[in-house]
């Protein structure tokens, strides 16, 4: 088992149990120097406060454990809009989001993302200011990123 590994099977049930979900371990060694950056996320954005809470939860057992025996930075984070949507949770949090995907079989849609039921979700296109809905299988999906939005306008 890696260090990132067991790393990650340490602290994700504490980060789990205070609320929120981790994400991703990483580990770099710039020189002698060690830095382990942790990606959480929570059910909504992480505000400030949160992020200090998770901190200091995760810097309280990487200094108890064995498994990093030298000097380390810690940097905890949260995913930036590029993080692709894997896992449902993703999907929820991000329903009202413009959702850049790619299918299986190679054709691609952007749309906001209207409404996520079990298997399907629909999306709604705007071509030129004519909006079309689609119905997509989440199964037909292979791969899905949310899209930035820098001036938001309501399409009803």
């Amino acid at each position: 088992m890696s260090i990132q590994e067991a790393l990650t099977e340490l602290l994700t049930p504490a980060v789990e149990n205070a609320g929120f979900f981790l994400e991703q371990v990483h580990i770099v060694n710039p020189g002698n120097h060690r830095i382990v950056t942790c990606v959480v996320d929570g059910p909504k954005p992480l505000n400030l406060d949160e992020v200090t809470v998770v901190s200091r939860l995760i810097s309280e057992l990487l200094d108890q454990t064995p498994l990093i025996d030298d000097a380390f930075t810690l940097e905890v984070t949260s995913p930036g809009v590029d993080r692709p949507l894997t896992q449902r949770r993703h999907w929820e949090k991000n329903v009202t989001r413009v959702i850049a995907m790619v299918f299986n079989d190679g054709s691609t849609l952007t749309a906001r993302l209207t409404e996520l039921r079990e298997d399907d979700a629909t999306f709604v296109e705007n071509i030129k200011g004519r909006m079309k809905t689609h119905i997509v299988t989440l199964a037909d999906i292979k791969q899905a990123q949310v899209q930035v939005e820098f001036s938001r306008k309501d399409e009803e």
